[in-house]
């Protein structure tokens, strides 16, 4: 049985099946992580966590809606007693999972340069993305007390050599791979033309890839995967073609999307057959100031008031939230 690796586009995916009943569902991923200017150089020293200690009312707020996140947490996150003190009881509790994300500038070993380049962690070499997986794998399991099962590379930055690295690590998912986006020009992975669906890595070990979603919507989205990358040099080509609601690319996030455009992506998800939709956003974006989607509380409380939206019209059209635990079980393997 054929291992994919996860920078490689599949040329035949073998899609995971679910087991009968489990119909179509989401879920909540959270990129758990420091807060640094987004518009500067990255930098191993200057960066904050001020924000972790609003994860707390973001828990708070999805218990309420029945919803369990799932927190990608990087290792200063996982450095921070505030952060901790709030996942971890969360997680003990079951209402809450946590999985790895790979920053690789602000994660020891620091054996290499910091640059865009080396910031996806899938460029280094392969001894030192290990090692560095590795030790924010241990310090999770160290602090919050659980193994963590679902990777998500930090930038989306998986190379030639991750698919070993989690299966050597016991790793059963990756969602690492943003299916319609290319960041190719940044020298990271260009997944363009990759499936929406959940696909095996390595079935033989138990890894499976879990794109996040990103659809196309409007008369031309059948010819959305070709005619968008085409536009990368006329910007506000793309901006047009959406304004006037002939193509527009959906990413099911609060960041930058507004909920009018998610319930469309959620609708073309559905309607094509998704399985699974997975929904992603910053942590950060949870306080004012650190992200650019989120400047003031009264974009805090829009921000809130999409998932307020979004998990109301998921539930209307009869998808229901699953954890990783829940889909790992749900996998039909025979």
């Amino acid at each position: 049985m054929a291992v994919l690796r996860i920078s490689d586009l599949p040329a035949q995916p073998e899609f995971v099946r679910f087991k009968a009943g489990f119909g179509q569902r989401f879920m909540l991923t959270v990129d758990t992580e420091e807060e640094f200017d987004w518009d500067e150089p990255l930098n191993r020293e200057v960066h904050t966590v001020h924000s972790v200690v609003r994860l707390a009312k973001f828990q708070e707020f999805c218990e309420g809606l029945g919803v369990i996140p799932v927190y990608l947490v990087d290792y200063p996150i996982v450095s921070s007693p505030s952060a901790i003190a709030i996942l971890k009881d969360a997680v003990a509790s079951r209402k809450a999972e946590v999985g790895v994300q790979l920053h690789p500038w602000v994660n020891p070993p620091h054996d290499e340069e910091v640059n865009q380049f080396n910031s996806f962690a899938g460029n280094l070499p392969p001894a030192l993305e290990r090692a560095k997986f590795q030790a924010l794998r241990d310090k999770i399991e160290e602090t919050i007390g659980v193994a963590p099962l679902i990777y998500r590379a930090g930038r989306y930055g998986v190379g030639p050599n991750t698919t070993e690295i989690l299966t050597d690590c016991g790793m059963a998912i990756d969602t690492s791979v943003r299916s319609r986006f290319d960041y190719s020009a940044g020298g990271g992975p260009n997944f363009r033309d990759f499936p929406l669906r959940p696909y095996w890595l390595n079935k033989a070990r138990g890894l499976m890839e879990l794109p996040l979603t990103s659809v196309f919507w409007g008369p031309l989205r059948q010819l959305g995967p070709w005619l968008y990358p085409q536009m990368w040099r006329v910007p506000r080509l793309r901006g047009l073609l959406s304004k006037i609601g002939l193509l527009e690319r959906i990413p099911l996030t609060p960041e930058g999307v507004t909920i009018t455009e998610a319930l469309r992506g959620i609708d073309i998800a559905l309607d094509d057959g998704l399985p699974v939709l997975v929904f992603s956003f910053h942590s950060p974006s949870l306080a004012p100031g650190f992200t650019p989607y989120v400047r003031n509380e009264d974009d805090l409380d829009a921000l809130y008031d999409w998932w307020r939206q979004a998990f109301g019209y998921l539930a209307q059209r009869g998808v229901r939230p699953i954890c990783v635990g829940e889909l790992i079980a749900s996998v039909e393997l025979a």
